[in-house]
């Protein structure tokens, strides 16, 4: 006979595992009396777990809704198939769910039995996706580098810049942010001594961990928006603040956050923060937004858009 710890955890799986069972057919699967599973039960409640029971011949127990999700214990095939939807969904299978997705998927990861890693990997080797715009990042990555952000290990690995050259780093990890399909670390590089942004796909080799340490508070407390602004303006040589006359919902739907950030002003308008290389650049792509506009800064991208109105105005009158 099972211990009651070990008994309370089996009962608790079989209750997840379907809707409704009789007293009868609960004693029998754990080798007790009915008395002892109305006993076991009453653990169970006392422990926070909803355990409805119904008399009569259609009676039995069924495993509420209660106010926190209960541990689920899953058999081989239900874990692997929630890894597997999970590394999908972290990858950006499902729009909106990346960064729940890689924090689940950080904490079931470790968990899995040697026999289930070897499947998975199978499992995932053998799917081969449709091409996407962003670049690809392994799902192992992403859950090593989720599992140091929430140890508060320091990492060393390899890192390419845009030319492809490579860079060794140690840092401390603080947050994985997901935007527009790519994943980017925020970290404390502690041979800089100053916070940076690493696209995920462009660490290279191993994840190596190190000892803990004591994390430091974000500049301006929110990860993601220093995430945004690092990656849509601060890389440019030129940085713009420009008026849309138009609602935010409308505007966040043309405007992705890699191309810049949008704070609502009122109902009707919002500002517009991004960068680029060059004026002529700037003075393009604010054009091709097809709305009323009011450039607050840089002075250069108005005398650009100057320009660019007149050479328009002169096209349109030789048409």
């Amino acid at each position: 006979m099972l211990d009651t710890s070990a008994r309370l955890l089996r009962l608790l799986a079989l209750l997840q595992a379907r809707r409704c069972w009789s007293g009868a057919e609960l004693a029998e699967r754990l080798a007790v009396t009915p008395r002892t599973v109305r006993r076991d039960v009453e653990r169970l409640r006392s422990l926070g777990y909803p355990v409805r029971a119904s008399a009569g011949a259609a009676g039995g127990y069924t495993l509420g809704a209660g106010a926190a999700l209960p541990p689920l214990l899953l058999d081989d095939d239900e874990a692997l198939a929630v890894v597997l939807g999970l590394r999908l969904s972290a990858v950006g299978a499902v729009s909106g769910m990346e960064e729940a997705a890689l924090r689940a998927l950080a904490k079931l990861d470790p968990l899995l039995p040697l026999r289930l890693r070897a499947r998975m990997r199978g499992l995932h080797a053998a799917m081969v996706p449709l091409g996407t715009a962003a670049p690809a990042v392994d799902a192992e990555r992403l859950t090593a580098l989720a599992g140091a952000c929430r140890d508060a290990r320091c990492i060393a690995f390899g890192y390419l810049d845009r030319e492809g050259r490579r860079s060794e780093r140690e840092a401390e990890p603080h947050a994985l942010v997901c935007a527009d399909a790519r994943w980017y670390l925020l970290a404390w590089d502690r041979g800089r001594g100053d916070w940076r942004t690493f696209r995920a796909d462009r660490i290279a080799g191993r994840v190596a961990e190190g000892a803990r340490f004591l994390p430091r508070p974000v500049p301006g407390g929110d990860p993601g928006a220093y995430v945004w602004r690092a990656v849509s303006s601060d890389p440019y040589r030129l940085r713009a603040r420009i008026v849309l006359h138009a609602p935010l919902a409308r505007m966040a739907e043309r405007i992705p956050p890699l191309a810049g950030r949008l704070q609502a002003l009122d109902d009707a308008r919002c500002l517009l923060e991004t960068g680029a290389q060059s004026a002529h650049l700037l003075a393009t792509y604010v054009a091709a937004l097809d709305v009323a506009f009011e450039v607050l800064e840089p002075p250069e991208l108005a005398l650009r858009l100057r320009a660019l109105g007149e050479r328009l105005l002169g096209a349109a009158a030789r048409a």
